[in-house]
């Protein structure tokens, strides 16, 4: 089965791609749930981040206070390397688990860091969502309700964008409307789909 990485920089729209290649029935494996998961109360993870940044990181509720932690992590690097260290491992496991149980000609992967965690080797092809940086911007303090300086940020904590297209095999570019995507979807689709059903599966080098 060919898997493709799914990654683009924050506000790029990746969920939306990934919804449009679900309408054509394509298996979706989300690397942000599964780590919501893996942080749930009790779970191992979530037991070491509250040990490493103690209960104040807690919600009333006993979770995780996910917007205090974002901000911690994008203004201390090494907190984030330390927390990256921690999930990706574990996440990279699951999605493993979960794609050695599909049978389709093909599956997606949504990896938002995939080129900064760099060990990912179950990925096949790397199709990255390309968006301008202002439209990102624009588009997470809309979503998240959070100042500029947050998501710049994250911004600068994630690959630049001529990198990941320079390194992408495959390149969907959401910089207008959904109408836009559906097409260039559509093409990748059928692509894919020949892909995984004649076993021509492209290494990411």
């Amino acid at each position: 089965m060919l898997v493709v990485g799914l990654t683009g920089g924050i506000g790029s729209g990746k969920s939306l791609v990934a919804s449009l290649f679900a309408e054509h029935h394509v298996p979706i494996i989300d690397t942000d749930v599964i780590s919501r998961t893996l942080t749930q109360p009790k779970m191992p993870a979530f037991l070491s981040i509250v040990k490493h940044f103690g209960k104040g990181i807690l919600q009333a509720d006993g979770t995780l206070d996910r917007t205090q932690l974002s901000r911690i992590i994008f203004s201390d690097t090494e907190q984030r390397l330390w927390l990256e260290h921690l999930l990706h491992p574990l996440i990279q496991d699951e999605m493993e688990k979960q794609i050695n149980a599909l049978s389709a000609p093909y599956c997606i992967a949504i990896i938002p860091l995939l080129f900064e965690v760099e060990f990912y080797s179950i990925i096949n092809r790397i199709l990255v969502v390309d968006t301008p940086e202002l439209l990102q911007i624009e588009r997470v303090m809309s979503r998240d309700r959070v100042p500029r300086s947050h998501v710049e940020a994250i911004l600068k904590s994630q690959a630049k964008r001529q990198d990941r297209v320079a390194r992408a095999q495959d390149v969907i570019l959401n910089d207008g409307q959904v109408s836009e995507l559906i097409p260039q979807v559509e093409k990748l689709h059928e692509m894919y789909l020949g892909l995984g059903r004649n076993g021509s599966l492209t290494s990411r080098g």
